[in-house]
């Protein structure tokens, strides 16, 4: 399979965690969001994905997939050992719940495309810095108290919320987010990156990070 990704995209970075966890194989084709006014909008790239946007996941019979949600589910379906999601049917759908809550409604007000517009819009570089702790601490408030208090987000193995949780948690650092009111998040953060299948899709282990 190939991975169509960006070292930094949140998205992209969620897929590499559950193809680690599931321990595939991938081939990793970067795809530069900045250089040249963005490699996704090139038409090579349109035709992989008229969306323009990583990550794309072409699987090994040529068939392409898109949206993290979608390509995640997929890998959960086809390969589902070791499982992302509880036996539990209560406990799966909270999985599910913290994994909407962070795709749904923190991280897309935090996309890139949704930042320059803000820009195009006139706001400055404070306007945004609010707007996006604004998105990620009321979404964060939330999930750490559906999470558990020990271990990983549902247990002492990952899940599907520690999948969706760790890239928003970088994403969050990243723009200078204060995470000290969420003590359980943090935990499951450490936990999280001493473990290899985080350490290996982490963007600073990927080969188009810059130097």
């Amino acid at each position: 399979m190939d991975l169509f990704t960006y070292y930094r995209s949140t998205s992209s970075y969620r897929v590499r965690i559950a193809l680690a966890l599931k321990g595939l194989d991938v081939t990793a084709i970067p795809v530069n969001l900045l250089r040249d006014g963005g490699e996704h909008l090139k038409s090579d790239f349109k035709a992989i994905n008229p969306q323009c946007r990583v990550p794309a996941l072409r699987l090994d019979n040529g068939w392409v997939l898109t949206q993290s949600p979608a390509i995640i589910e997929y890998l959960e379906e086809r390969y589902p050992q070791p499982p992302l999601l509880a036996a539990d049917l209560e406990t799966r759908a909270t999985q599910r719940a913290v994994a909407a809550l962070i795709a749904c409604d923190i991280h897309p007000l935090h996309n890139v495309s949704v930042l320059n517009r803000l820009r195009g819009l006139g706001h400055d570089d404070n306007d945004i810095g609010d707007w996006i702790g604004h998105w990620i601490n009321q979404g964060f408030a939330a999930v750490e108290e559906l999470i558990d208090s020990k271990g990983f987000c549902f247990g002492q193995s990952p899940s599907l919320a520690d999948v969706y949780l760790l890239p928003q948690v970088y994403a969050a650092r990243r723009f200078n987010v204060d995470l000290s009111p969420y003590p359980r998040i943090v935990r499951v953060e450490k936990l999280a990156l001493a473990h290899q299948a985080f350490q290996q899709a982490h963007p600073d282990a990927q080969p188009d990070k810059p130097e």
